[in-house]
């Protein structure tokens, strides 16, 4: 049984989660500017136009119209900011008294430059082991700090998303480099585009996309418009992680307001990759079961069953790949972590009717 976090500590994240986010909206919506509406492929989309200083305009891209959180934000331009130094004192509160865990310094630096600079409003997702961290907040339970250490940090982003947008971060090389001057491009074998970079010290930021279905896209590296010059990778299984990713903080500096991928599917994710791992990843491979089997805990212990037995319906709908993907990760876990996979789906599929086949 994991240890629950305070409410007082869940309700001083819930705090910094909102701050951070206004500041990072004052930050990139000033009053001078609008709000304008546009259709894009019979989906609303809310962008912002500004001044460019030379008898023109800019137009920036916020987000889909359907975000409640977006919309109110549109509907209630009169904002002010943040104190920071109050967020910065939540923040040391969390990790030093409530049990919580920070972000390491790089991490959390890398993050929240990317956030400055617009990286979560183009709709980026923060995956891997650095939005695991996030959920020891988002879902009120202190997680082991071994499951949380990682030398780097992956985002991902949806291709037509990137596409469509009409909108980029500024160059990503130029962002990495204010956080860090070492980092560099990491190189292709084909001296193509680039989905990775890394620092002096070997921290590595990588950029994954979701995979297009054509032969011809498979394996090779997609240009993404609204990455700021960078590439991603293209990864199976992927468009499963980050569809409807949930708001998150990460405990650097004062909060950073970061998107993740809802806790059930980075569960489920997470077998499915296990299953993935050559035999010199063993180390990588462990480390996504111990995740997994964290999360499926935690999911039965705070009463969301039901969210990890719809993601693992979803899951297993997909197909024969996914299904024996699934089967092969289950399998690696322990006795005791199926013992409790089976009774979170079950305990989940009562609530939801939809029954889970159990692989195993």
């Amino acid at each position: 049984m994991l240890k629950t976090v305070d409410l007082i500590y869940q309700t001083m994240l819930a705090e910094i989660g909102q701050r951070a986010m206004d500041d990072a909206w004052t930050l990139d919506f000033p009053p001078i500017g609008r709000f304008v509406k546009v259709t894009v492929k019979e989906r609303e989309y809310w962008y912002f136009d500004q001044s460019d200083g030379e008898g023109g305009q800019k137009r920036k891209y916020v987000g889909p119209a359907e975000d409640p959180e977006i919309s109110k934000r549109v509907e209630d331009f009169s904002r002010t900011k943040s104190d920071y130094r109050i967020r910065r004192r939540l923040v040391s509160s969390l990790t030093r008294d409530g049990g919580l865990l920070a972000a390491d310094r790089t991490s959390g630096l890398i993050v929240e430059t990317l956030a400055a600079a617009g990286l979560f409003r183009l709709r980026t997702v923060l995956v891997g082991t650095l939005a695991f961290g996030t959920y020891s907040g988002l879902l009120g339970v202190r997680m082991p700090s071994a499951a949380i250490m990682t030398g780097d940090a992956d985002f991902a982003q949806y291709y037509a998303i990137s596409a469509e947008v009409m909108d980029s971060l500024p160059p990503i090389l130029e962002l990495l480099q204010s956080a860090d001057p070492t980092f560099r491009a990491v190189p292709t074998f084909d001296g193509g585009a680039t989905t990775a970079f890394v620092n002096g010290e070997g921290y590595r930021v990588e950029f994954l996309t979701t995979n297009r279905g054509k032969d011809e896209y498979l394996d090779k590296p997609a240009d993404m418009p609204a990455l700021g010059g960078a590439s991603a990778q293209p990864l199976r299984f992927m468009d499963f992680l980050i569809r409807e990713p949930v708001r998150a903080v990460l405990l650097y500096g004062a909060g950073v307001s970061v998107l993740v991928p809802d806790p059930a599917r980075y569960a489920v994710h997470k077998l499915i990759i296990a299953s993935r791992r050559h035999a010199h990843s063993a180390l990588k491979r462990d480390k996504d079961l111990v995740q997994a089997a964290i999360l499926v805990e935690v999911l039965l212990q705070t009463k969301r069953s039901p969210d990890l037995a719809m993601a693992y319906v979803e899951a297993w709908k997909r197909g024969p790949a996914s299904q024996e993907a699934i089967e092969i990760g289950a399998a690696m876990l322990s006795v005791e972590h199926k013992d409790r996979l089976r009774e979170c789906l079950e305990a989940g599929g009562r609530e939801t009717g939809e029954k889970a086949i159990l692989p195993f």
